[in-house]
């Protein structure tokens, strides 16, 4: 009998002692790992840093054609990307001597729908579907080819370029894997590797859905950082109370265990949560530090400058993606192939800012498009 017990009493010690050791080689490799994505994380931030890169685009391609009519279909001109890339889009337009109209989808599928259909009954020489999934709209898009409209994407799609399986010239985008890794990366290296992260997103759109489980992915390849909460606010009318009470409860819940926020829209995600921090008595340099994965408003970028309530935004170039749009039209109009064109990903953070109140690249494109024009 003594000597069963002294067999369990052994055997119980060597199992305990197994588990300890793999414990311990759990630790030690989520350690490891972590360490390798700091790195990789850490190289790619300052990267994206940089403020001064050089055009990469076309620089030839058709004279301008004559007097084309562009009607911009908004997911919503409450959204600041998608105002931005409009007003980007009559810049050009005026340039190249083109008129455009706005019709706003209001944020509902509905709208939307109503304002592509709408396009095509007023007989436009070329529809943008600004900032909204194409595949929702495929019925107008459709009597859009069938009466030979072009049709071309702004942050319609993942990926850049000619997507004719939905029916688009082309996509004008920065690469969604590329903000959504970068805002990532930024909260590996923000949090030193060990944090906890809020990801705010809306399910209901399925670039912005796509773009932050691109996110939480990357997050994912830190193990010691941790995701506190995968939150659902869909983008309309009510996003900022929402947001608002939302950042006050996981205030509540988390405390200082909230590091970092990544947000897939800067302008309609971070302003509430920096108000209900303010409302809360935080610092403006105090936890969560927060990231605008997509849009770059003048909001955000006072914020930054400011050091208040966000620490940094993956903006977009929206006026250059406006020129860029009218460009491929032009293409489009003149039977020429699409650019495919692919904008760099920017990192703005308080050291970069200088005086800049948008992300408007350096880099010529305006002068460069106007001569391929012959305007």
């Amino acid at each position: 009998m003594k000597l069963r017990k002294m067999t369990w009493a052994v055997t119980g010690s060597i199992a305990l002692l197994s588990s300890s050791i793999f414990a311990f080689s759990n630790v030690a490799n989520a350690a490891s790992v972590c360490a390798n994505g700091l790195a990789k994380a850490t190289k790619a931030v300052t990267l994206a840093e940089n403020s001064a890169a050089p055009w990469t685009g076309p620089k030839t391609g058709p004279k301008a054609a004559k007097g084309k009519t562009i009607y911009y279909v908004a997911q919503t001109m409450q959204n600041g990307g998608v105002a931005g890339a409009e007003a980007g889009v009559e810049e050009a337009a005026k340039a190249i001597g083109w008129t455009v109209k706005v019709l706003d989808g209001q944020g509902t599928q509905t709208g939307m729908a109503q304002a592509m259909s709408q396009a095509v009954t007023l007989k436009a020489d070329g529809i943008v579907v600004g900032g909204f999934d194409p595949a929702t709209t495929s019925d107008a898009i459709k009597s859009a080819q069938a009466a030979n409209i072009p049709v071309i994407g702004w942050h319609a799609e993942a990926t850049a370029g000619p997507q004719p399986s939905v029916g688009l010239f082309t996509n004008v985008t920065t690469l969604r894997k590329d903000v959504s890794r970068i805002s990532a990366d930024w909260a590996i290296v923000d949090s030193k590797g060990s944090g906890g992260v809020v990801v705010f997103s809306d399910f209901s759109i399925p670039f912005a859905k796509g773009k932050s489980d691109e996110i939480v992915a990357e997050l994912k390849t830190c193990p010691q950082l941790k995701i506190l909460k995968y939150d659902n606010i869909p983008i309309g009318d009510s996003t900022s109370t929402l947001v608002q009470s939302e950042t006050a409860a996981l205030l509540a819940k988390f405390g200082s265990k909230w590091t970092q926020s990544i947000s897939i829209n800067g302008g309609l995600y971070v302003t509430p949560i920096a108000t209900a921090m303010r409302a809360a008595g935080k610092a403006g340099l105090d936890y969560p530090h927060n990231c605008g994965a997509g849009d770059g408003s003048s909001d955000e970028y006072s914020r930054i400058a400011a050091g208040t309530y966000q620490s940094v935004t993956v903006p977009e170039p929206l006026s250059q993606e406006g020129w860029q749009i009218i460009d491929e039209f032009n293409r489009a109009f003149n039977s020429a192939k699409a650019t495919g064109y692919v904008p760099a990903t920017h990192l703005v953070t308080k050291e970069n800012i200088g005086t800049a109140t948008t992300w408007d690249p350096q880099n010529g494109y305006r002068d460069i498009y106007k001569k391929i024009w012959g305007v």
